[in-house]
């Protein structure tokens, strides 16, 4: 069981894990050992998931979503299976900790008369500084 929030957990009967040889240091240890994981968790189908959170999850467009709705988390940081392992259930707690999060909607504004102002006078003020330089150079 994975918790990821106080309300939300996830059975370990929705998350598919597939061990593969991972690349990177480690001599010739690596090419003997499956410690890289691939964690497979089905946003689009998961009961465990309320809807506003499959909504947001599937709303990302992170490239780990595939396009049937399965978030694929690659783990191949450590050299031990079991800690790739931690490594990428951490991972996914997080992304869906990240995605219960509602964002603030945003409140169009515009920008003051004094602060059109002082833009201008700044851009008039450049312009200036430019104009001064091109002079300067052209009079020798």
């Amino acid at each position: 069981m994975l918790t990821v929030t106080s309300s939300i957990a996830i059975p370990d009967a929705e998350l598919i894990e597939r061990f593969t040889r991972a690349d990177g240091p480690g001599g010739q240890h690596v090419n003997r050992t499956e410690s890289a994981v691939e964690l497979r968790f089905d946003v689009a189908s998961s009961p465990s998931l309320p809807d506003a959170v499959r909504e947001r999850l599937l709303a990302r467009g992170d490239r780990r979503i595939t396009d049937a709705g399965v978030l694929v988390i690659q783990a191949r940081r450590f050299r031990e299976q079991a800690r790739n392992r931690d490594d990428a259930r951490d991972r996914l707690a997080e992304i869906i900790r990240a995605a219960t999060v509602v964002a603030k909607k945003r409140v169009a504004t515009k920008p003051t008369r004094a602060s059109k102002e002082r833009r201008l006078a700044g851009k008039t003020q450049r312009s200036q500084t430019k104009k001064g330089r091109s002079t300067k150079w052209s009079a020798e």
